[in-house]
């Protein structure tokens, strides 16, 4: 943000406004560049897995939850789950629980493959 905003600011200092205003740059920025680096590192389970995760609720999202938003039984996700977490994309910070590792990720993830919708 801070490059980004220093680039839209007419003057010193840089107001929040200035940082609203930059936002929309940033985000393309890391669409085109720090998230796709990532995005195009997954396999196309992998990106689907993120993608159910990225429609459930923002913050922690539960095994159970991305297994029935992906249609399938929950134990048939531990070999995506665990490739994701050793891609650093993905976390557990407690059991049966999952989080992205990169802020902003999962809305990425839902402009990147909109046609999937949220889960139910």
């Amino acid at each position: 943000w801070g490059y980004q905003a220093w680039s839209h600011a007419a003057a010193s200092p840089i107001t929040l406004q200035v940082v609203q205003d930059a936002t929309p740059s940033v985000i393309q920025r890391l669409d085109e560049g720090f998230f796709r680096v990532r995005f195009d590192r997954l396999t196309p389970g992998e990106k689907k897995f993120l993608r159910a995760m990225a429609g459930l609720a923002p913050g922690t999202r539960h095994s159970g939850d991305i297994a029935s938003a992906l249609g399938v039984k929950i134990n048939s996700i531990g070999p995506a789950r665990a490739s994701l977490i050793n891609k650093g994309m993905i976390y557990s910070p407690a059991y049966g629980e999952m989080a992205f590792t990169v802020p902003l990720f999962d809305e990425f993830m839902i402009r990147a493959m909109p046609g999937l919708g949220k889960s139910p």
